[in-house]
């Protein structure tokens, strides 16, 4: 994929999973701030190449996203990709799920922090309560 493209890319998925719900600074706004050219590499190679490759959907991608941020308890970047794992059509049901699985691999407190932070994003995007 030649620069244009890749840009393009990058754009469009981006918008699909940050467009809309919760107003927050991406991680990008920071790394613009001490280096734009690299925040760009970054950008590009994350959102342009990584996650508009097609062996996971969209959705599957933000799955795990979620799952590994949780597991590393990782609260500001978790709500970016909670936030973005509703945006592209993640049933909130399994996201829940997910984070009750982290128990076997992360322990309680990960899950309680999870489901707190999963918690504020719902409230924040006006889905609170789930039922």
């Amino acid at each position: 994929m030649d620069g244009d493209s890749i840009k393009q890319k990058t754009r469009e998925t981006a918008k699909k999973l940050f467009g809309k719900g919760i107003k927050m600074d991406p991680p990008y706004l920071t790394w613009k701030a001490f280096d734009r050219d690299l925040a760009n590499d970054f950008s590009m190679f994350i959102t342009g190449n990584l996650y508009s490759r097609e062996v996971l959907t969209i959705q599957e991608r933000q799955m795990a996203a979620v799952a590994m941020l949780a597991a590393l308890r990782a609260t500001d970047e978790l709500k970016l990709h909670i936030d973005a794992a509703l945006n592209v059509g993640c049933d909130p049901k399994k996201i829940t799920e997910i984070f009750f699985q982290l128990a076997t691999y992360g322990g309680m407190p990960s899950v309680n922090e999870a489901l707190h932070t999963f918690r504020e994003v719902l409230e924040e995007r006006g889905e609170w309560p789930l039922i």
